[in-house]
């Protein structure tokens, strides 16, 4: 469900907006947002609600893993993309669950024309780590229909 107005995408936004994601700002395209929703202390399964403006996007990335890891999205609010290196894009909406395998290059964000977000968990597993890498070419992402 595309929501250009932010007024209207925060009562749908069930999870809550957050802070600005200053620390994984240079990841992105566009501003995002970070909403932590269990803390290291207290669970060993990490969940964030992740928030997109319109247009923003996240680089190209990987999570590592030794054994086990990767990452689930399950989408709350908005429409947004996700994708696979050499795998078409996916429409992104509320309900959607992608779970994403370490190892799997990928990325995702918001429609260009919609607010969006996402409630991410990272998969546990054995030597986790991200890998950050290029950001999604503008004219590739232009061309998401």
């Amino acid at each position: 469900m595309k929501i250009i107005d932010e007024a209207e995408f925060e009562k749908h936004n069930v999870f809550g907006r957050g802070s600005a994601n200053t620390a994984f700002a240079r990841y992105f395209i566009g501003n995002s947002y970070l909403n932590p929703l269990t803390r290291p202390e207290e669970s060993s399964v990490g969940l964030a609600n992740v928030t997109f403006e319109p247009g923003c996007r996240n680089h190209w990335h990987i999570h590592h893993a030794k054994r086990g890891g990767g990452q689930i999205l399950i989408c709350t609010a908005g429409s947004g993309w996700y994708q696979e290196e050499g795998k078409a894009p996916v429409s992104l909406e509320p309900g959607t669950v992608i779970p994403i395998p370490a190892g799997v290059k990928h990325w995702h964000g918001a429609k260009a024309d919609s607010w969006f977000s996402h409630i991410a968990v990272e998969v546990p597993g054995e030597d986790t780590r991200n890998e950050w890498l290029e950001p999604v070419d503008d004219s590739i992402y232009a061309a998401l229909k």
